[in-house]
């Protein structure tokens, strides 16, 4: 009896789990945050709406996540989306640097601080990756490491490159007339 009653009672608590309507919600929330990840990462407005619904497609359906990391879970697979559309791979070491990135034009906030967005897209595919998933999105060097099928001296190799780089083109900006 007792056993019994403990089965309904826990029936009756609330799903922990993330549900379709639930990760539904979350897209008309966020979605102009969710498809600015998908932009960021892709550099191309057909590859970032490409890899924004794929990623809303394979959230709805991979749902066994708490409720509360519905969010994590979201970029995540928008993150990895992009990574399988642009197969983003480290330039080799003998590689020519590329140009310094020069831009006018509107800088953004993240997390990360200030940035110039049209630099951020001008980054090669690689150190934009590792850009947006370190910087902006808070992945460790050890997670990008495994998402992007590389070492983590790659990671930071690619991230202190592309602050180079940035910095570079933020003091173009800040010294325009």
């Amino acid at each position: 009896m007792r056993e019994q009653g403990r089965h309904q009672g826990r029936r009756n608590e609330p799903n922990p789990f993330a549900t379709r309507e639930d990760f539904i919600d979350l897209f008309h929330e966020d979605m102009n945050g969710l498809y600015q990840l998908s932009f960021l990462l892709t550099g191309d407005h057909e590859k970032a709406e490409k890899c924004f619904v794929a990623g809303i497609e394979d959230s709805v359906r991979e749902n066994r996540v708490f409720r509360q990391w519905a969010r994590s879970w979201a970029k995540r697979m928008i993150v990895e989306c992009a990574i399988r559309e642009l197969k983003p791979r480290p330039s080799p070491p003998s590689s020519s640097p590329s140009a310094p990135v020069f831009s006018h034009s509107e800088q953004s906030g993240g997390s990360g601080g200030h940035f110039d967005r049209e630099a951020v897209l001008k980054l090669r595919d690689f150190e934009r990756f590792v850009f947006v998933m370190s910087v902006l999105e808070h992945y460790s060097d050890h997670e990008c490491a495994l998402l992007l099928g590389c070492s983590a001296l790659e990671i930071r190799q690619a991230r202190l490159h592309a602050l180079e780089e940035l910095a570079s083109s933020h003091q173009v900006v800040s010294f325009a007339p």
